[in-house]
């Protein structure tokens, strides 16, 4: 009896023992397979929380990208239409560049008008003068017109000493008077006009004198029409400043212009400005056939200076009349078919 109970004793304790040990087995295995899944799926977490933060980042760059890229075509738009239009229709290598340029343009020119202060437009200019400088350290300031230069730079290669020149230019023209000859007007459209003309060439890859000098006569013939063209904008402001040497030929004050007065004398001083204009583009157009046929797209804008110059003709030299204050609708077809034509 005695020997029954303790084998039943001893076989008891032997089951606890065994389903102690199994209970035991069964919670390290069910750790074991936990911290293998960890070991496995953990991995995975991460690469996906990777992916998400460079997507983010990717989002929140191209974001930036674009905000930078639409304030440039914005602000062109608004202010240098006919520029805008250029724009669009060179290749798309060039045409991103291409409105950064434009927007440094319609940035400096508009700086004259929007400050009280000459001080303050010295202070804006030096601005500008310091970001060309840090942009071709890889080290462009915080702006957009800023930035899509650094890319434009990057990608084309461009030549600093065109842009200080529009730059140091404009900030001349701060001093706010009229221009003493034509050809200190002439002088300062070479400096802007045709300097922006010599980096939309860079942009298209074209390195050639005769596309030089054509750039050179266009950039001065755009600069006396854009004088023209801003004459009853700034007459309204009591401000003149067509070349006074034409002016004293025909014996025409600045107050004449600031009445807005249509005799045949201020016809006669807005003939002779217009004319030089006109001989320049034909000085421009006398190299046509040496100039690279990609050079063409960039000298576009040819295209509205004759536009202007063929109005102010039908009007009789008429610098006030109603009709130049009108935008051409058929401008953009034209620009289109010369574009296509690759003439200039």
């Amino acid at each position: 009896m005695c020997d029954t109970r303790k084998r039943v004793k001893v076989e008891g304790y032997a089951a606890a023992s065994v389903n102690i040990m199994a209970s035991i087995s069964a919670k390290h295995g069910i750790l074991s397979t936990k911290s293998s899944l960890q070991n496995k799926i953990l991995p995975f977490s991460v690469c996906i929380q990777r992916a998400t933060e460079v997507k983010s980042l990717r989002a929140s760059t191209n974001s930036t990208n674009q905000h930078n890229e639409k304030y440039c075509i914005d602000l062109v738009r608004s202010r240098d239409y006919d520029g805008f239009v250029c724009s669009l229709l060179l290749p798309e290598s060039a045409r991103r560049s291409s409105l950064a340029l434009r927007a440094l343009n319609v940035e400096l020119a508009q700086v004259k008008d929007s400050v009280s202060q000459k001080t303050i437009g010295l202070m804006r200019m030096q601005f500008w003068k310091t970001a060309v400088e840090e942009i071709y350290r890889d080290d462009p300031p915080v702006q957009p017109i800023g930035i899509e230069l650094w890319k434009a730079v990057r990608k084309h290669t461009l030549t600093k000493r065109w842009m200080l020149r529009i730059i140091t230019e404009r900030e001349k023209d701060l001093e706010d008077r009229a221009y003493r000859t034509l050809q200190e007007l002439e002088t300062y459209s070479e400096n802007t006009q045709s300097s922006l003309l010599y980096l939309l060439l860079e942009t298209l890859g074209v390195k050639d004198v005769h596309a030089d000098h054509a750039a050179s006569h266009i950039g001065k013939a755009q600069g006396i029409v854009t004088c023209l063209r801003a004459t009853p904008h700034h007459s309204r402001r009591r401000r003149v400043y067509l070349p006074m040497d034409i002016c004293m030929l025909h014996g025409v004050s600045q107050e004449d212009f600031i009445r807005g007065s249509r005799d045949q004398n201020i016809r006669d001083v807005v003939y002779d400005i217009a004319s030089q204009a006109h001989v320049h583009l034909q000085h421009a157009r006398s190299f046509s056939k040496s100039v690279p046929a990609a050079a063409s797209a960039a000298f576009l804008q040819t295209v509205v200076l004759e536009d202007y110059l063929q109005r102010v003709r039908k009007v009789d030299f008429d610098v006030f009349h109603p009709s130049l204050q009108k935008r051409n609708p058929l401008l953009a077809l034209q620009l289109y078919i010369r574009s296509w034509k690759t003439t200039y």
